[in-house]
């Protein structure tokens, strides 16, 4: 595993110390690994999000939506 020195503010230093001392994580690596992780989820979710949105805008002009249709369909598909 690589080690990295990272600088931050002492009220930060103060922070990830007590999430380590209150048992959140077992020291201060360990929660800025969880806080990265948490930061690649959300950057893949966003990415996601975005691919989806520009495929509805890549899909072409919007058509109307009957909800009728729509429901029935679905029972259709999954009964009810």
């Amino acid at each position: 595993m690589a080690t990295m020195n990272v600088s931050i503010p002492d009220p930060m230093k103060a922070w990830v110390e007590e999430r380590a001392r209150d048992g959140s994580f077992s020291n201060a690596s360990d929660y800025v690994r969880h806080l990265i992780r948490r930061d690649q989820d959300r950057a893949r979710a966003v990415a996601q999000l975005q691919a989806a949105i520009s495929d509805g805008i890549e899909s072409g002009e919007a058509q109307p939506f009957d909800a009728t249709a729509f429901k029935d369909r679905m029972r259709r598909t999954y009964g009810g």
